[in-house]
């Protein structure tokens, strides 16, 4: 079977892990958290390498949590995304910055432990199977060409709402073709029956809910880091150094390459129904989905014996 590595963003979840922190609440009938149902799928469509990207001051309570759990049933590997982990001219020119420095720092951190086409997912989104399965089949299929060439797993707006309250996708066009032609960041995207509406004020926007929207659900390559590392030093020199919250995010990169012709993006269409936690009455929702799905015989009741 061709080797692909499955990197998961959870450098990010807070530093009470496992101790009241929304996302990583228990959500399955055995105490599982929405990782190990992607763990779940990603090792049942092929992936045979599990990445996470954490804070080093987490790794303890992280092990006990889920990651103990999995290295019984795939290979782990560990990185720490942490705040001084950049190149070393600009360790000086931030001396009030306090938090790393979003996605795409997350993923350079991989650069030494991941030497196989990888799929890149956020810790506390729920992504569903066909997800994995159109992401693996790509990443161990890539045509040779002079482009680097990714994928995006893109889902379809409606699918990606809350009912309690905006959220932000990235909303894609795509061309005839199927690929990437660009990305928009769009905050306050809310869920009105049928329709996704911005109101801003007495003004409502209604968007199309069939819209393909950007999850964070990226499948990159290795040649990917190079151009990763350049960005993020160009990234550094031109942030202002009172910017503390300035962020070197995925989309926004991607997008950035896509128009510099450095990348061709290849948009995989995922019909599941997308969930997770952007609020906290966003869990019982998805103890419910998760409670279906069980139900359904699309997972079983203990993921992991």
């Amino acid at each position: 079977m061709a080797k692909a590595a499955l990197v998961i963003m959870a450098a990010g979840i807070g530093s009470r892990f496992g101790g009241g922190i929304k996302q990583l609440a228990p959500v399955g009938p055995n105490g599982e958290i929405i990782m190990d149902y992607s763990i779940y799928d990603a090792l049942e469509a092929g992936f045979d390498k599990i990445v996470f990207v954490i804070r080093k001051d987490l790794e303890k309570d992280f092990k006990e949590v889920i990651g103990n759990r999995i290295e019984k049933h795939a290979e782990v590997a560990y990185v720490y995304q942490e705040l001084d982990d950049i190149p070393e001219e600009y360790r000086e020119k931030f001396p009030g910055r306090a938090k790393p420095w979003g996605t795409g720092q997350a993923i350079l951190c991989c650069k030494d432990v991941v030497d196989s086409p990888f799929l890149v997912i956020n810790a506390d989104d729920y992504y569903g199977k066909s997800a994995f399965r159109e992401a693996y089949n790509y990443l161990t299929t890539i045509p040779d060409t002079d482009r680097i060439q990714i994928c995006m797993v893109g889902f379809v707006l409606k699918n990606t709402l809350s009912d309690n309250g905006g959220v932000t996708r990235g909303l894609c066009a795509v061309d005839d073709n199927g690929m990437l032609a660009g990305i928009t960041e769009t905050h306050g995207i809310e869920k009105d029956g049928s329709r996704a509406v911005i109101r801003q004020g007495a003004k409502e926007s209604v968007l199309n809910a069939e819209t393909p929207v950007s999850m964070n659900m990226w499948g990159l390559t290795p040649a990917f880091f190079h151009i990763l590392e350049s960005g993020f030093s160009h990234f550094l020199a031109e942030t202002p150094a009172d910017d503390l919250k300035a962020e070197y995010l995925l989309p926004t990169i991607i997008g950035e390459f896509l128009k510099e012709g450095k990348i061709s993006v290849n948009v995989l269409k995922s019909e599941d129904q997308w969930f997770g936690v952007t609020y906290k009455e966003d869990q019982q929702a998805v103890m419910s989905a998760v409670r279906n799905l069980v139900e359904s015989g699309l997972y079983p009741p203990a993921l992991y014996k």
